[in-house]
């Protein structure tokens, strides 16, 4: 790297020109009442970003290490679709009470790296240290300034604030991946609940049946087979009972284990709003964050390629004090010219990815809602059909006492009904869970206000 030194004789320094003026500042000779920032302005990518010259897409840090960021104001001002104070609502904020995942810690270290990054314009100080030939030690204190670096250090402090970024966005879908669990087992419980007293109502139903076939196996008007059959019937009754309550235990286990406090007492599923749409999903934006680390990247790789200019100050251990320019930092062969082409085509692989993130996130929320939109179909047809079954066993219990039905016929035609009830009553259940993967989708079941 070549070093054109300016040596000096001590604090008096005589010299001119806006180059020898910025190098003498570092020096301590002359400019200081000056701000660092307003002397080393000339330098590309030396003073903080300048909002109103940085691209809209692309975030940015202040002099004070702040990341201004459309995308995070985005997340800060996102409302949640749970109802407050409904069920919902209270499982969430029990869920994220308790919350300890690492995103939180991910996203304070992002934020203290870019602080770091905000002052990368400001000029490094350290000593020295070197053998001379001679075998003796030369120790002094260099000071080290970039004038021109190619917009080096303006990209290293974008791609720390597009870091911040990602990490928010890490962040809000942790949470809502979190809150998305915690219902997913409160829904589940409810469901169990709901099919534990459809099934424990036919139980009672199926039990007078077979009390009915053991007076009639005792005075011979049925046989001990069709008694077998009806005991086997009730068996399976029992049997489904016993798995829809171990896994109403299971839901509440894991919905405890993961809540601060205990939700058993809570019912009902009206808890989430009509959806507006408007909320762009997540993984869109995780996608927007990484094409914005992406672009910053690949301009501090360009900087990389390209020669810089820099000033220099040593102070030995005799008060001398030794000054220069360095100019280095290219890396120019045969295959720059590539490699340039190679990093300026970033932004269009990085936009790119966001359209793919999109299309893919929208063809899922676009296929949640037709499901959706079939189940709610068939729980209107349901329930008409098991209006008519309803009737049919009706029909079938009258003609059983009238004689014209056998009490198996009767048994059978209540195994279908059972069954109708059971799937009806999972229809709505249904429909709840796929609400719930649309909010977890769009990223709408944690507010702002809870990141």
């Amino acid at each position: 790297m070549p070093l054109i030194r300016l040596r000096t004789a001590g604090p008096r320094c005589a010299t001119s020109g806006p180059v020898l003026a910025a190098l003498l500042l570092v020096s301590g000779c002359v400019g200081r009442d000056l701000p660092l920032a307003s002397m080393f302005s000339f330098g590309k990518g030396n003073g903080p970003s300048d909002p109103a010259v940085s691209a809209v897409s692309e975030p940015h840090l202040t002099g004070k290490g702040q990341v201004v960021s459309p995308l995070i104001d985005g997340l800060a001002a996102r409302n949640s679709v749970l109802v407050p104070g409904s069920p919902y609502d209270q499982v969430a904020a029990a869920v994220l009470e308790a919350s300890k995942g690492a995103a939180q810690s991910e996203l304070r270290v992002a934020r203290l790296t870019a602080q770091a990054k905000s002052r990368n314009w400001l000029p490094s100080i350290g000593p020295n240290i070197s053998l001379t030939s001679l075998g003796a030690t030369a120790a002094n204190l260099l000071l080290d300034q970039a004038l021109f670096d190619n917009g080096r250090r303006r990209a290293e402090r974008a791609y720390a604030a597009a870091d911040v970024e990602v990490a928010a966005v890490t962040l809000a879908s942790d949470l809502n991946e979190r809150v998305y669990q915690g219902l997913s087992h409160y829904i589940s419980g409810q469901r169990s609940m709901d099919l534990i007293a459809v099934t424990e109502a036919s139980i009672a139903r199926m039990g007078e049946f077979e009390r009915i076939m053991s007076v009639r196996v005792e005075g011979g008007l049925s046989d001990r087979s069709e008694q077998q059959v009806l005991r086997q019937k009730y068996t399976e009754m029992q049997a489904t009972l016993s798995a829809d309550r171990e896994t109403l235990t299971t839901a509440r286990a894991e919905l405890t284990a993961m809540s601060a406090r205990p939700l058993d007492g809570l019912r009902g599923l009206a808890g989430i709003t009509t959806d507006s749409a408007l909320s762009e999903p997540l993984s869109v934006l995780l996608a927007r964050g990484d094409g914005a680390r992406m672009i910053a990247q690949a301009k501090v790789s360009r900087a990389g390629h390209l020669p810089g200019l820099g000033a220099q100050a040593a102070l030995d251990d005799g008060g001398a004090v030794t000054s220069g320019l360095t100019l280095g930092g290219g890396t120019l062969g045969f295959g720059t010219g590539d490699a340039l082409k190679a990093l300026a085509e970033t932004e269009t692989v990085a936009a790119r990815k966001v359209d793919e993130a999109r299309e893919t996130a929208n063809r899922r929320i676009v296929a949640l809602d037709r499901e959706i939109a079939a189940l709610i179909s068939q729980e209107r047809d349901g329930a008409e059909v098991l209006r008519q079954t309803t009737g049919n066993l009706d029909l079938f219990t009258e003609q059983y006492r009238a004689g014209r039905k056998t009490l198996l016929e009767l048994v059978s035609q209540f195994e279908v009904y059972t069954r109708m009830r059971r799937e009806q009553a999972s229809l709505k259940y249904e429909i709840a869970a796929l609400r719930l993967d649309v909010a977890r989708e769009r990223g709408t079941l944690v507010s702002g206000a809870q990141m």
